[in-house]
């Protein structure tokens, strides 16, 4: 099994479309013949790194969703209550 040495401009490129673009590392994996393990070691390598505003605000989105999840659960709990009793009380 050989080598094959790819420039840091596809190497670049490859990982552009991971974190760019959004498409997932399988597919990227299989559209360009390289290893998943490989895009991942390249994503490490060259991906620009996170400003610290950007992680703060990916960590409260994340969880403000949690939250988000939470209280709509509740609601809808209250909502089949509030339902089940006012049908009793008729």
């Amino acid at each position: 099994m050989g080598t094959s040495n790819f420039s840091d401009d596809f190497k670049r490129n490859a990982v552009a479309q991971i974190t760019e673009r959004g498409y997932p590392v399988s597919e990227v994996s299989k559209r360009l013949g390289v290893s998943a393990h490989s895009l991942y070691a390249w994503k490490k390598k060259f991906a620009k790194p996170a400003d610290p505003g950007e992680v703060d605000q990916a960590v409260e989105i994340r969880r403000l969703k949690q939250e988000l999840a939470r209280v709509t659960e509740e609601r809808d709990i209250l909502k089949k209550a509030t339902a089940y009793f006012a049908k009793d009380a008729k």
